[in-house]
């Protein structure tokens, strides 16, 4: 279903949008940059996601999000506890090469969860990666340490959508019951 953002009222477009949200949301600790946090809500809105969490107080660009904050559920947490209260719960995946569990090509990704992404310079802090139920890494083949932050959510929430539409037909569907990257599925119940 494609929405026409023109002639329609922000709420009534919210409301359409609604029914066709992903489980997953991002959250982002918010960084010295207030451009990247407007960009990065322009990608999450080409992804539907559930919610933004910006977690510190830091303004954001609102022009980099071309408009798409009118659309999203941005969750304004000022500080890394009130972020874990609103997410308690969920399983929360970090994106950070220093402290990786594992590639992001394998990483169990569920479908209700929280991509948690850290800021340009200090990364995801020590207090929100011992939350992490597990961390994630893009894999990287240059000589840089990172990608620019804007470009580490296309990706986390790019391969989050190919696990669920790989044949890019923009129609997502749930694979919780679905068996983690590199296991078996499950044998059907003999009748």
């Amino acid at each position: 279903m494609k929405i026409s953002p023109f002639g329609l009222p922000t709420d009534v477009i919210r409301a359409e949008l609604s029914a066709l949200r992903t489980r997953m949301s991002i959250a982002v600790v918010r960084a010295k940059n207030p451009f990247n946090i407007g960009a990065i809500i322009r990608v999450a809105h080409s992804f539907l996601v559930r919610e933004i969490f910006l977690i510190g107080t830091e303004p954001f660009y609102e022009r980099a999000a071309m408009g798409m904050q009118k659309y999203e559920t941005i969750v304004e947490c000022a500080d890394e506890a009130a972020f874990l209260a609103e997410v308690r719960g969920r399983r929360i995946v970090g994106v950070e090469r220093d402290h990786a569990t594992g590639p992001l090509w394998t990483t169990e990704l569920p479908d209700d969860m929280v991509f948690l992404f850290g800021s340009e310079d200090f990364g995801i802090p020590d207090s929100l990666l011992r939350e992490c139920h597990s961390v994630a890494s893009i894999p990287m083949y240059g000589i840089n340490h990172s990608f620019p932050l804007t470009v580490a959510v296309g990706i986390t929430l790019a391969e989050w959508a190919r696990r669920r539409d790989p044949e890019g037909t923009g129609h997502l569907r749930d694979i919780s019951s679905d068996p983690a990257p590199g296991q078996p599925a499950a044998k059907p119940a003999l009748r």
